[in-house]
């Protein structure tokens, strides 16, 4: 490549130009080993291991099963037998299912006066 220059006078540029906005020069030296391995991508790559975040019909129904079945289950043994993070399992069950813990248990938010005499 013949019009190549080298990070520190990349660096040097960027630093005069956009002051104490410009980037560090350590990213500039991974922009230009990027470069010169000829990946141009401007796009983040997939990461793994990074968190599910989406929350799908699927898990949300089986969410809802597991608490039906013992309404004791814990939000940490829900997002073990799922495989997502207890933040996520406590968004479902909040947000979703519209649950929430009372006394041990795990009771629908909104109880008619039917139900709160039956409950008691």
């Amino acid at each position: 490549m013949p019009n190549c220059k080298a990070p520190k006078e990349i660096h040097a540029i960027l630093t005069e130009k956009l002051g104490e906005h410009a980037p560090l020069y350590v990213t500039v030296k991974n922009w230009v080993a990027q470069f010169k391995r000829g990946d141009f991508s401007t796009c983040d790559a997939p990461r793994p291991g990074r968190p599910k975040t989406v929350t799908t019909p699927k898990i949300i129904d089986r969410t809802h099963e597991l608490i039906l079945e013992d309404r004791r289950i814990l939000a940490e043994s829900i997002a073990e037998q799922l495989g997502i993070s207890r933040e996520r399992v406590g968004s479902i069950i909040h947000e979703d299912v519209d649950m929430r813990k009372l006394s041990a248990k795990w009771v629908p938010k909104w109880l008619n006066a039917n139900q709160k005499h039956q409950r008691c």
